[in-house]
């Protein structure tokens, strides 16, 4: 997928030309988003103390509209690695490549786009800089994948929202296997305030290691605050004669305006079970040793249009697992992010 991006990268800007690029009336944007971060504690003695900057997320995206229905968008992301290890220099990677057909209330996706698994859950949360939502944070899901998509709403009121997808089950990297991946939500807006989310995933993987998914999701918000909560389990099966578990997560979280260019949020995550993959989360490891707590609070100060600087506390509290409490993750971070559109 690395080779594919350069190619991809390579062939706009030198077959086509810069001039020409800017030509085709399409539109160029992009983000960044990074922190200052100091691993004050940490159930890692080895990653206790470090501190410095890295980027978490940069965007470069080209859209463009092909008729009154047709539209592509390609988006290449570039990211510091998150593992206190690899020291390399940032590389991007396509993250979006896709031709969506619009119709009515309907709009059919071919190519890499977003997965209905926390597309909502994210936008609602509004923090993105500052941290991932449940899901995509504990690695029970990808943010992407490479397949087939249809969303809208079912209503003329538009009250009632779908999102349907096939995909290869492997985000944004090449399909290895014979299995697919299927994912729907369907989310109602019960009030002008309210809504509920319901979302389903089953992911046909090899060697008799299916996962399917379930979660849901509760809304409400106002002009001045807003609050969300988030359940979820995923059965995981391991292989043929091993037994099969079910991992439980909820979250919590809020925002509130404290000033007109000033906000206020907080957040709660509880890992019932210990997560296998912890070690391996990025930028934030967990422990696979005992069931999780993370506490996150922070404020988000909008400094001009587009620019946001976010100072916030991420704390992880571990629970007893037969007599052993991994210690306790203190992360004190300064988040900033801008973002830019032609």
């Amino acid at each position: 997928m690395r080779i594919l991006s350069y190619i991809i990268f390579a062939t706009i800007t030198f077959t086509f030309g810069t001039n020409q690029i800017f030509a085709l009336d399409g539109k160029i944007s992009g983000l960044i988003f990074g922190d200052y971060y100091w691993v004050a504690a940490n159930h890692n003695n080895a990653i206790e103390g470090e501190n410095g900057f890295w980027f978490r997320r940069i965007y470069f995206t080209y859209d463009q509209d092909l008729s009154k229905e047709m539209a592509f968008r390609l988006r290449f992301e570039m990211n510091s690695p998150g593992d206190f290890r690899t020291r390399t220099n940032l590389q991007p990677f396509v993250k979006d490549a896709y031709l969506k057909w619009s119709l009515s209330n309907h709009t059919l996706y071919l190519g890499i786009s977003s997965t209905p698994t926390w597309d909502y859950i994210e936008k609602f949360w509004g923090f993105r800089p500052v941290e991932k939502t449940l899901l995509d944070l504990q690695k029970f899901g990808t943010s992407r994948d490479f397949g087939i998509a249809l969303k809208g709403t079912l209503d003329q009121a538009k009250h009632v929202h779908y999102h349907l997808m096939l995909g290869n089950g492997n985000g944004t990297r090449a399909e290895t296997n014979e299995g697919k991946k299927l994912m729907a939500s369907v989310r109602v807006d019960i009030t002008e305030h309210l809504s509920v989310e319901g979302y389903f995933d089953w992911d046909d993987r090899p060697g008799d290691t299916d996962r399917l998914t379930i979660q849901g999701f509760a809304a409400y918000k106002t002009e001045y605050y807003r609050v969300g909560f988030q359940i979820a389990s995923q059965n995981r099966e391991f292989g043929p004669g091993i037994d099969s578990k079910s991992f439980q997560l909820l979250s919590i979280f809020g925002a509130l305006q404290l000033q007109e260019n000033l906000w206020g949020f907080a957040r709660l995550d509880h890992a019932f079970d210990p997560n296998p993959q912890g070690e391996s989360i990025s930028y934030i490891p967990f422990s696979s040793q005992a069931q999780s707590t993370l506490l996150l609070l922070g404020i988000d100060y909008l400094h001009q249009s587009r620019v946001h600087l976010m100072p916030n506390v991420e704390i992880v509290i571990y629970g007893d697992n037969n007599g052993f409490s991994p210690g306790t993750d203190f992360i004190p971070r300064l988040t900033f992010y801008f973002a830019w559109k032609e």
